[in-house]
């Protein structure tokens, strides 16, 4: 059975910083492209941070370029998402996805439930 478990999301002050993890089992974690999406109440689901099979590429949504880093440890099995500079507008629910076809893709094989980062000002 596939697990995606996020974790790392917390109440900050607006300019902190937090580090978001996400853990995978059931599944052969290099095989598959990784991405962090957030979703606000009542606003769409944003595409935040994508990084592919070996960490070679990585996509930054226009929102978070230059505060937010993506990067894996294939040996762990294991996604982050370092998040400094942080805004009240960064306040959501992030949700770490794996898709073993597409880049960056909404349609991801395995979500997670979300972990809950609220940014205060």
């Amino acid at each position: 059975q596939v697990q995606v478990v996020e974790s790392g999301g917390d109440l900050v002050q607006a300019g902190g910083s937090l580090r978001l993890s996400c853990t995978t089992s059931g599944l052969t974690f290099d095989y598959y492209n990784m991405a962090w999406f957030r979703q606000a109440p009542g606003q769409e689901r944003e595409r935040v941070s994508c990084i592919s099979r070996t960490g070679g590429h990585t996509y930054y949504a226009d929102s978070v370029k230059g505060r937010f880093t993506i990067f894996r440890d294939n040996a762990k099995n294991t996604l982050y998402l370092q998040m400094n500079n942080l805004k009240p507008e960064d306040t959501a629910m992030y949700i770490c996805t794996a898709s073993g076809r597409n880049y960056c893709s909404d349609s991801a094989d395995y979500w997670g439930q979300g972990t809950q980062v609220t940014v205060s000002s």
